[in-house]
């Protein structure tokens, strides 16, 4: 099968899903975090998160807000928190 005949036959695959007539082989969710509750279970200023995680007060204040969502090693540091505050007191650290 050629490269052209993979990539139809997965955009039909995918106009068969978004029909409702095929299943999707996985589903993929991610839980977003509540930056503004984990920052206030920490005890910290939103400069204080912004420092430890290597980002700005401005980006802190938009995942609170909602306007962004964080993504990728942030999101995975941000629920790594979640479950280990202690871990916050090591990134701060560093």
């Amino acid at each position: 099968m050629s490269f052209f005949d993979e990539l139809k036959a997965s955009l039909e695959e995918a106009v068969e899903i978004k029909k409702g007539a095929k299943k999707p082989a996985r589903v993929t969710r991610y839980e977003i975090a509540d930056v503004k509750a984990i920052r206030e279970q920490l005890n910290v200023s939103q400069g204080e998160m912004a420092k430890a995680l290597g980002t700005s007060v401005d980006t802190i204040k938009s995942w609170e807000s909602g306007r962004r969502n964080p993504t990728g090693l942030a999101a995975k540091v941000l629920a790594a928190i979640k479950a280990n505050p202690a871990f916050f007191k090591e990134l701060s650290a560093h």
